[in-house]
């Protein structure tokens, strides 16, 4: 498969229709997802980015169903994330010496994954590539969302190349942004940014106002997973900007794991204490141990405040509330408010355990939480529902 994006530049990636996690197994990605890899036909030629290795012989195929690859003059290696470098040995196997414009930190990431010397050709912020009538103009993009990554720029055809950035996990016969689900398009966005780009939150912001002083005319925006956003292909720009200032909506999210329930009811009577003291207030609670926890970061990222509770086991936590306590440290997230709670029969460390780590994480954690012994009684529950509203109150 392959498209025309514009008059100089065909869509030569893979859709990945079967894709469900990514990173190892770190983010789920149900509607799957594409590698997009763009080809530019000038005087010159350029491929912009590459596809993930196990779709390599497939892709270096579809290629020369495209172009003699003897006439692919330059090659541009935006991240070296195996997931658009992948296909660069099979492809250079078959055209060995072809340049390979990138980041010096690429290069070091390019050599680590595939111990190959190709012709690298490092470019700095503000370097051109001349391809003819039009030029490719290189802007390093460094942890936007690792070191080595860059966008690149079409004079021309006015085509931003953003690579990681602007992207979704979405696979779709539809490649352009005012043919798909705006739900699906736009929830697929904002699940990208908050698992991978949360933490470099004030680089992207820093990054996007200095592409914006460029004062390039952008018709389009050419990520490299997902939709190509041709139609105000600046919305997405704005919603970043939206989401690197410490985003938050009028959300509360209860994140809990249970063993015989007791933790399960104080989740709910908290989660009707809060709705009491605030009818306007979206509150979503979730077993973090039987909800995606992708989803479940997605949802922290929303929200102005969480709650999370665990019973105590062998002195700690639950794993999968373990698992969520370590995520979203990593994630560094940014003015959220924050309390703990959970059940327990003997010792009962867990909330003391997760009030530190929800500090430690960088929340602002409202108060010492809130423990019952062994399953809820009558009053115990009382007890949730009051601490709901006065949590809810307090923000």
């Amino acid at each position: 498969m392959s498209f025309k994006v514009s008059e100089h530049v065909t869509w030569v990636g893979k859709i990945d229709w079967e894709l469900r996690t990514f990173h190892g197994e770190e983010l789920s990605t149900h509607r799957g997802s594409s590698y997009n890899s763009y080809l530019i036909k000038d005087q010159k030629t350029a491929l912009v980015d590459t596809v993930w290795g196990p779709f390599a012989k497939e892709f270096v195929g579809n290629l020369k169903k495209e172009t003699d690859l003897s006439k692919i003059d330059f090659i541009i290696a935006n991240h070296g994330e195996t997931d658009h470098s992948g296909a660069l040995p099979e492809l250079l196997k078959e055209i060995p010496g072809t340049p390979v414009y990138c980041t010096a930190n690429a290069v070091k990431s390019l050599k680590g994954q595939y111990h190959e010397d190709w012709n690298f050709q490092i470019v700095k912020n503000g370097d051109k590539l001349n391809l003819g009538a039009a030029d490719l103009v290189f802007v390093e993009a460094p942890m936007l969302h690792w070191p080595d990554s860059m966008f690149c720029y079409l004079s021309g055809d006015n085509i931003l190349f953003s690579n990681d950035a602007f992207g979704q996990h979405y696979a779709t016969e539809h490649m352009f942004n005012d043919l798909v689900d705006q739900d699906e398009l736009y929830g697929e966005a904002v699940k990208y940014y908050a698992n991978i780009l949360t933490p470099f939150s004030k680089l992207v912001e820093k990054k996007i106002n200095e592409v914006v002083s460029f004062n390039l005319p952008v018709s389009m925006i050419c990520p490299s997973h997902g939709i190509i956003w041709r139609k105000d292909p600046l919305q997405i720009i704005n919603k970043y900007m939206q989401w690197a200032q410490d985003y938050q909506e009028n959300q509360i999210t209860i994140v809990y794991d249970t063993m015989w329930n007791g933790t399960r009811m104080m989740a709910e009577e908290i989660a009707r204490g809060i709705k009491s003291a605030d009818s306007q207030v979206t509150v979503k609670v979730f077993n973090s141990a039987r909800s995606d926890r992708s989803d479940i970061i997605t949802e922290i990222f929303k929200s102005k405040a969480i709650l999370m509770g665990s019973p105590t086991i062998n002195k700690g936590l639950l794993s999968s509330i373990g698992g969520i306590k370590e995520e979203i440290k990593g994630l560094s997230f940014k003015n959220k408010r924050a309390a703990a709670f959970g059940s327990y029969g003997w010792s009962g460390e867990s909330v003391k355990l997760l009030t530190a780590a929800l500090s430690e994480a960088g929340f602002n954690v409202l108060n010492e939480g809130i423990k019952e012994f062994w399953f809820p009684d009558s009053e115990a529950r009382e007890n949730c529902f009051r601490f709901g509203e006065t949590f809810a109150r307090g923000l």
